[in-house]
């Protein structure tokens, strides 16, 4: 069992939230561009991922690729902190008086579940922000004197227009996505990484800190991948509950998805799939392996 120390938790979370933003924002605006564009009947179509990425860069620079990072820095350094700090405390409660040093699916389960609902509170208002600003480039359609200047315009522009409940659009879809997705994703980083250092062990018993970093790119990097295959099209609804012109559209995301289906197909659902995968592994990874060294780092105990 591990021993967690209160806000030490919180800290290695915050961290390995820096370090997701700084690897994945790239690929998350091009994500966002693509679910945004390419799964509205009309207007600009993008080929592929490098297509979108070409077309940002050709027009904005490379600073297009970080449009909406202020907001995503802060909403994700606070979620993250959350995630990681909440599902250890949680974790280690659930885990009292099990003697078994396996991975337990009625542990980790529930734990990133709970998690994954709580940070959704953070994610949808940091998230709606990112989206609308993150589809504001050369290509979009939204007209030049409905554009925000920033982030912080954007999130008072919303609630002026839409009121404070404006500004937790799409919460449903995000609690969803975030409840399912980190169950998964935490399933998948506790056993492959269970199993990586069992098979470890029994091969040699020289342990370095290299090797943990090799662990936690690996683990980190399926996890995350894992988490995107399961929960795409939800954040596919998400996106367009959060960026739609007419707030009065439907937020049901199962409706949108069904829409979506109806016209292009399970593709159409999985829109963004190839820069969220590629998004995903050294993004996810990243954030583990920070993790992990800010808890060594921190003195936190683990198994």
């Amino acid at each position: 069992m591990e021993e967690t120390s209160g806000y030490k938790e919180y800290v290695a979370g915050l961290l390995a939230g820096v370090a997701t933003v700084v690897i994945g924002h790239p690929f998350d605006t091009v994500k966002v561009k693509l679910q945004k564009h390419n799964t509205e009947a009309h207007g600009m179509k993008y080929k592929n991922g490098l297509h979108c990425t070409a077309r940002i860069v050709k027009s904005e620079g490379v600073k297009g690729l970080y449009r909406g990072a202020t907001s995503s820095f802060l909403g994700m350094a606070f979620e993250s902190s959350l995630l990681f700090g909440i599902y250890s405390r949680t974790k280690q409660k659930l885990q009292e008086g099990l003697q078994n040093t396996r991975p337990q699916p009625q542990v980790i389960i529930p734990s990133a579940a709970y998690s994954g609902a709580i940070i959704s509170f953070v994610l949808c208002p940091s998230e709606l922000v990112k989206c609308r600003m993150q589809v504001q480039g050369t290509d979009s359609l939204v007209p030049k004197s409905s554009r925000y200047s920033s982030p912080l315009d954007c999130a008072l522009k919303t609630m002026k227009t839409e009121g404070v409940t404006g500004i937790f659009r799409g919460g449903l879809t995000t609690l969803l996505r975030e409840s399912l997705g980190n169950a998964v994703f935490f399933s998948v980083y506790e056993y492959v990484r269970y199993y990586m250092h069992l098979q470890l062990k029994a091969a040699s018993s020289d342990h370095n800190d290299l090797i943990d970093v090799g662990i936690g790119i690996v683990t980190g990097g399926l996890g995350g991948v894992a988490f995107w295959s399961a929960v795409l099209p939800l954040d596919v609804a998400k996106t367009i509950i959060q960026t739609a012109s007419d707030k009065s559209s439907t937020k049901n995301p199962f409706r949108i998805l069904n829409s979506i289906y109806r016209r292009a197909g399970l593709k159409g659902c999985y829109t963004g799939l190839g820069p969220t995968i590629a998004r995903a592994f050294p993004a996810n990874a990243a954030a583990i392996v920070t993790w992990e060294l800010a808890i060594k780092l921190l003195g936190i105990k683990r198994e």
